[in-house]
């Protein structure tokens, strides 16, 4: 099924499958009660595309005059459709504290750009010094020593994330680095988040709802059809094909 017939002549939103098969969900307008009625009807014309599809949701498109935002609700209304927000996409201060209150990573807007500043004296060339590179931010490790129960989210910022204990089904994992879980995996974890695609996942039994490395995932249908399901593995990304391997 094409964008097209997603999409009807003055939608709430729009569905766009990025480069790292995440979706992002632009909104246009700022209505909930819109947003829900429409996101049934697409659920209604395509169920197998809201199964737990990971998203980006997109602010930095909504008008000015739109209501105050109510984030929660919002992520509510997609989590009831299937649509499993990863991060925000936001460029207004207000929405992107909102994101920093749920701990959702925070994107910059599409297409942002610097703004080259002109010489105070044009007609001198001024003499372009080598930028020394930023120090780069070693952020450190998350660990989480106790289990993560469903409908809990556990977020690694910068970094990678460990856990000591186990995942129940509902629970999310998100790491900008690697994932390890050193007991059984039934939620949900998703590693280089922010693209990084030498990230991996390392668990001591894999019984995940969904797994994902930059982006590019497999849900448990499939896993559960890969010879390593239930044992000691490892999930990296080659390309754009997710490998499962024998730790």
């Amino acid at each position: 099924m094409s964008q097209a017939d997603l999409l009807d002549q003055d939608p709430v939103f729009q569905l766009k499958g990025s480069m790292l098969a995440i979706t992002v969900m632009e909104l246009a307008h700022y209505d909930l009660e819109r947003l829900d009625r429409q996101l049934d009807e697409k659920v209604a014309q395509a169920p197998n595309f809201f199964q737990n599809t990971p998203l980006v949701m997109a602010l930095d498109k909504l008008p000015d005059g739109d209501p105050g935002l109510d984030l929660p609700a919002l992520l509510d209304i997609c989590r009831r459709h299937g649509l499993r927000t990863l991060a925000i996409r936001a460029n207004r201060a207000e929405h992107i504290a909102a994101a920093d209150a749920l701990d959702i990573p925070v994107l910059p807007p599409s297409g942002a750009r610097e703004r080259p500043i002109d010489p105070v004296e044009p007609a001198k060339k001024p003499v372009e010094k080598p930028v020394e590179p930023p120090e780069p931010k070693v952020q450190p490790t998350k660990v989480i020593t106790t289990p993560v129960r469903g409908g809990q989210q556990v977020y690694a910022p910068g970094g990678d994330l460990v856990v000591l204990a186990a995942v129940s089904p509902g629970a999310e994992l998100l790491a900008d680095g690697n994932i390890h879980v050193y007991g059984p995996m039934r939620g949900r974890a998703l590693a280089g988040i922010k693209g990084d695609t030498k990230a991996r996942i390392f668990c001591r039994q894999l019984a995940a709802e969904l797994v994902s490395v930059a982006g590019q995932y497999k849900v448990a249908d499939d896993l559960r059809r890969d010879p390593l399901w239930g044992q000691q593995v490892q999930v990296s990304l080659s390309g754009d094909v997710l490998n499962i391997t024998r730790l």
